[in-house]
């Protein structure tokens, strides 16, 4: 066909350029002797994903891109284990996690950086350059004195090459966990050049070319093979009149010109078959095209660079449409207003006249703007030839400049759903003791949570750890990604008797994101133990929440002290932590956690530089036995003093009538104390919740230190309760 043999005219004439103009020319022979066919350029791919075959061209890209890559290294996935619990005889898991390093060309050119990266379809990459997994990314840009990678000269030792004026990325390590532990197929947005032209996409190419030609609206192109695929694709939309005549190669003379070069007058010619015999000229219009332009098709920014499709104006003209498919990024507004500039000169274009004339002006050359004697209208050279009847010009209309200006234009990108590129999320944590639960514990062990949230939905869980006081952090395995509802107390809780349901106060908490919601539960579903929340030292109940904004919630109608915790009612300040007590947290071992003091939490997310610590709340809570309640004093016929108190039991939340709540400690003891709590005067046990004062006894007490008090507590098989006051020695 004429595209071969063009393309081989123009490589013996003029090289590398000569061989892409003579195809591209080629070409246009073939449209016009078979017809253009209803789909110009290579068809857009939807999305490349990174692949690893030998052999294969790696692109050049201009401006900014979505591209594949292709893969240029790899080692061996790594497995790392980790076994978790077997504390106590409890049975141990081991977790078995992967990760990665592998290298991936993206250009063959030097880019300027990097974006965002997709791995299977999700933002491994954000727009901060943060990544969303565990590990490290290297970028080399493929500047022509760049060092070799440290990990593949690590790994290849003196066979390692630079890759100079090639760009590429090095992940170290990659997590594989998001990625069901398998190289995810990878996107890169590449950001080539702040600004391109023509003349970028064929200097690097082809020496002694003046091709500035403005690209307007172009965000970024890809070229993947030769450099006639690339001419190709730009022709269609910015026409390449190409002028060999001189040492250096111009493309888009026109852009030259500060206004059109005026041509003589028509000269005729006297032999047979020659055009304008009489006149010196002739002119013609061509019908509308079988293939009328219709559309182009584009990579979407809006869209992350997914192809999208613009439509020009005009009513259907009788055939097929023809689209053009153009490997540029362009922004929906310009791709509209350059499918309707190019219709428009397509259309007008159609008006083509043969000139001819015995004056020989050296400016005048394929691409230039001319004006004729006695013609409207501006006209571009198509081509051109000396002969013994004069200068014969080929030529066709140009727009009008008025009809060039495309106002501006409805568009639409299209619909997409892109992924939130949200900063990575930071961890909330607290940590705390619930009381014992017979459905779900032994009496003898504690029962330890931790509930971790973040103020944003993309958190994506942490890893914990047990500290147990000696600063030695041992894991206790990864939390999850579901988030507890954490907030802050913008209010305080005044203390209120834990033994009445509080119906007075008031409040008033912000939660971490405004997405969390709190309910609110009628009178059954409280005593079933609904809307548990821990604020401060205190577990409490809500009935009523009551929205706000902003995630802001006021809470009303509290059980107060609850599990136990009515030391805590006292106390409460602005700022306090608020948590929603519910299965989210995160069951620990307390064989990990151990006893002491100082033991504490750690979680470390991907967003935490440094991990999150939180100290165990209500310490202890777990084994301590309740306070014993309801103080009681009978005078016995000798005066004596009879003080009784009504025990409760860990883990047992209704009173039954008729019956006394189960002893859940080993044995039953109570120790009486009178005077300070920290270091009482004196001290006695008793088995039964009762204790006798003789008269002498009182006034022995009394006479000691008037005006203490006495009080009880019960001893449990690990812990002491808190004391209850049962009268004051006078």
């Amino acid at each position: 066909m004429a595209t071969l043999v063009f393309s081989a005219v123009g490589t013996m004439v003029g090289g590398p350029i000569g061989g892409a103009v003579g195809s591209l020319v080629g070409s246009q022979v073939d449209a016009a002797l078979f017809g253009s066919p209803n789909r110009q350029g290579a068809r857009l791919k939807e999305l490349d994903v990174t692949t690893s075959s030998y052999g294969q061209p790696i692109a050049r890209h201009f401006g900014r891109m979505r591209v594949a890559g292709q893969m240029i290294w790899a080692a061996d996935l790594v497995e790392h284990s980790e076994v978790l619990g077997g504390g106590k005889g409890a049975a141990s898991v081991t977790n078995y996690s992967y990760t990665a390093s592998f290298a991936v060309a993206l250009s063959s050119r030097p880019i300027l950086d990097l974006g965002r990266i997709w791995a299977d379809g999700k933002l491994l990459r954000g727009e901060a350059g943060d990544l969303k997994t565990t590990g490290t990314l290297r970028i080399h840009t493929g500047a022509g004195d760049q060092d070799p990678d440290p990990l593949l000269l690590t790994a290849e030792g003196s066979r390692c090459p630079a890759h100079r004026d090639l760009a590429y990325v090095v992940f170290e390590d990659l997590d594989l966990s998001d990625f069901y532990n398998h190289i995810p197929s990878l996107t890169f947005e590449v950001i080539a050049d702040e600004g391109f032209d023509l003349a970028a996409i064929l200097g690097e190419v082809i020496d002694d070319t003046d091709a500035a030609v403005p690209l307007d609206g172009f965000l970024g192109f890809s070229n993947e093979g030769p450099l006639v695929d690339a001419l190709s694709a730009l022709d269609p939309v910015y026409p390449l009149d190409v002028d060999c005549a001189g040492t250096t190669i111009v493309i888009g003379r026109d852009r030259l010109q500060s206004s059109p070069i005026a041509l003589g007058e028509a000269t005729t010619a006297v032999e047979d078959g020659e055009f304008g015999a009489a006149t010196g000229f002739s002119r013609s219009r061509a019908p509308v095209t079988e293939q009328p332009l219709a559309a182009l098709r584009y990579y979407e920014p809006a869209r992350d660079y997914l192809p999208g499709i613009q439509y020009a104006t005009g009513r259907p003209s009788p055939g097929e449409p023809r689209v053009i498919e153009l490997p540029a990024a362009l922004e929906a507004a310009d791709a509209r207003a350059l499918v309707e500039r190019t219709s428009r000169r397509l259309d007008w274009s159609r008006d083509t006249l043969s000139w001819r004339t015995g004056e020989l002006d050296a400016a005048v050359a394929p691409g230039s703007l001319v004006t004729l004697p006695g013609i409207a209208g501006t006209w571009r050279v198509r081509e051109w030839e000396w002969r013994d009847t004069g200068v014969e010009i080929a030529a066709e209309r140009v727009a009008p400049s008025g009809t060039a200006m495309v106002p501006a234009l409805a568009t639409d990108p299209g619909r997409s759903h892109p992924q939130a590129d949200l900063p990575l999320a930071e961890t909330l944590l607290t940590a705390f003791e619930l009381p014992y639960d017979p459905a779900s514990g032994t009496a003898g062990i504690a029962r330890p949570f931790a509930a971790l949230s973040s103020a944003q939905a993309n958190w994506t869980g942490a890893a914990l750890y047990a500290d147990r006081g000696d600063g030695q952090l041992q894991s206790m395995g990864p939390s999850g990604r579901t988030r507890s509802a954490i907030g802050t107390t913008l209010t305080a809780l005044g203390a209120q008797s834990p033994l009445i349901f509080d119906r007075t106060s008031r409040l008033v908490v912000r939660m971490a994101d405004p997405a969390m919601q709190l309910a609110s539960v009628n009178a059954r579903q409280l005593a079933e133990g609904a809307n548990l929340a821990l604020v401060g030292g205190e577990l409490i109940q809500f009935a009523q929440a009551t929205s706000l904004g902003d995630g802001s919630w006021q809470l009303e109608g509290f059980a107060r002290g609850c599990g136990g915790t009515e030391d805590g009612i006292a106390g409460h300040a602005l700022g306090e932590g608020f948590l929603l007590v519910d299965g989210r947290a995160v069951a620990l071992d307390p064989a990990l956690l151990g006893t002491a003091a100082a033991r504490s939490v750690v979680a470390i997310g991907r967003g935490d530089a440094d991990g999150v610590r939180a100290p165990i709340a209500l310490s202890g809570l777990t084994l301590r036995p309740l306070a014993p309640v309801h103080p009681r004093r009978t005078v016995l016929a000798d005066g004596s003093w009879r003080l009784e108190w009504t025990r409760r039991a860990r883990g047992i939340q209704l009173w039954q009538d008729g019956v006394d709540v189960p002893l859940v400690e080993e044995a039953e003891s109570y120790l009486v104390t009178f005077g300070p709590v920290d270091a009482p005067l004196a001290m006695w046990t008793t088995s039964a919740p009762s204790t006798d004062l003789a008269p002498d006894m009182r006034a022995g007490l009394a006479a000691q230190s008037p005006g203490q008090w006495l009080r009880v507590a019960q001893v449990g098989t690990y812990a002491r309760s808190a004391s209850l006051d049962l009268c004051v020695l006078n």
